[in-house]
């Protein structure tokens, strides 16, 4: 029996794989710390469970509308208007099974086989693969620590061809914690209007960012940027509900409508009562998002202030998301084989940036306690001094 091509080079995703392998080490009572999961360690709030536990009660537990409950899309609605500033229509909104679903979703609904989709590198290691599955091509932009990890009008230009449907834009970014501001989102936008072609926007840590930064989502930067947009969010980051599998895209009418097509024929609905909890959660103020954003900077300048005075090993100091990304690059060996000695010599588990696009890293997770991070820095500084 052979696969069809498109699926036969897709592997399991590396990050949840090292999350697998890191919790069986410490379910046979083996002390890890783990710097791989790419999810808040808070739960979430009572105020959301309540909701979805008056949802079972009231037995709102059969079909939604495929693209989400009516109640749901406008609260979507509201909160682009009121934090990004961006008008859609409920209509213009789908709901879907998680971000990484509305992302699947837009690829099998703009991409043809030939089609081309930028892709700043280092990357969330799914894209390509979604990418892969819409029979596209994936054209990879290489930025640098020197610059932060962001694209230049320079490098971006020189790479989009008559070919370019799209360019898939994550900031704050997964894995390197990068920020664009307005004006870095004012080139883009201009290059994307000039050349017409999409901007996919994942937009799905914009409540995680520090230092008292502004957020622009770059849909908000003009009517022309905003017909060739479509913002991906959800709630998995903002409101640690990574399991309640709720996301959103948002985008031009007849792009929307051929994903809600598609949609309706693959997963139908998402779980009615995970919407009935986003709804509570989109509608119930930011004291958690503040507190948990306020306890992520403190770990954040934590980590990174470690990593500061090791040896072999060296990070930029991320704006956003919950990500430090490392240059190993002195230590002479791949990023997966840095990583599994990590695990099994110093007991911390790290993901490796190969399947990032950047083997000369590794990607660290700050999504665990203060106390949790100075045990495994500990750990990794005395195996650096070992080893390194």
């Amino acid at each position: 029996m052979e696969l069809a091509k498109r699926v036969a080079d897709i592997g399991e995703s590396v990050t949840l794989g090292i999350t697998s392998k890191a919790k069986k080490m410490v379910k046979e009572g083996i002390d890890v710390v783990s710097f791989a999961a790419g999810e808040p360690d808070f739960d979430t709030p009572d105020f959301i469970k309540d909701a979805a536990i008056k949802a079972i009660k009231e037995g709102f537990t059969k079909y939604t509308p495929s693209s989400g409950t009516i109640e749901l899309r406008d609260a979507i609605a509201l909160k682009l208007k009121r934090d990004n500033a961006l008008d859609y229509s409920s209509s213009q909104i789908v709901v879907s099974n998680g971000a990484k679903h509305s992302l699947y979703n837009i690829f099998q609904a703009i991409c043809e086989k030939g089609d081309e989709v930028l892709i700043p590198s280092p990357y969330w290691l799914s894209y390509p693969a979604m990418v892969n599955l819409a029979e596209a091509k994936s054209v990879f932009i290489n930025t640098s620590a020197a610059n932060n990890f962001k694209l230049t009008e320079k490098d971006l230009a020189a790479k989009i061809t008559k070919k370019t449907k799209c360019l898939i834009l994550n900031s704050p970014s997964n894995p390197t914690g990068s920020l664009y501001d307005k004006s870095e989102l004012e080139m883009i936008a201009a290059l994307a209007v000039k050349n017409k072609f999409f901007v996919i926007s994942d937009e799905i840590y914009e409540k995680l960012v520090y230092d008292g930064k502004k957020y622009v989502s770059i849909a908000s930067l003009g009517s022309d940027i905003h017909g060739l947009t479509i913002t991906v969010n959800g709630v998995s980051k903002s409101y640690s509900m990574t399991g309640w599998r709720i996301g959103y895209a948002a985008g031009p009418a007849g792009i929307m409508k051929a994903i809600a097509n598609v949609q309706s024929h693959a997963t139908s609905n998402p779980s009615s009562i995970s919407q009935k909890a986003a709804i509570a959660a989109l509608t119930g103020g930011n004291e958690f998002i503040d507190g948990m954003r306020a306890e992520f900077e403190k770990r954040r300048d934590l980590i990174v202030s470690r990593i500061g005075k090791m040896k072999n090993m060296t990070c930029i100091r991320p704006e956003g998301a919950f990500y430090v990304f490392c240059d190993i690059s002195k230590l002479g060996q791949g990023s997966a084989v840095i990583a599994n000695r990590l695990l099994d010599e110093a007991r911390v588990a790290v993901i490796p940036g190969e399947p990032f696009g950047a083997d000369s890293f590794i990607r660290l997770s700050f999504a665990a306690s203060r106390e949790a991070i100075t045990r495994g820095m500990d750990r990794i500084e005395e195996w650096l001094n070992k080893n390194g």
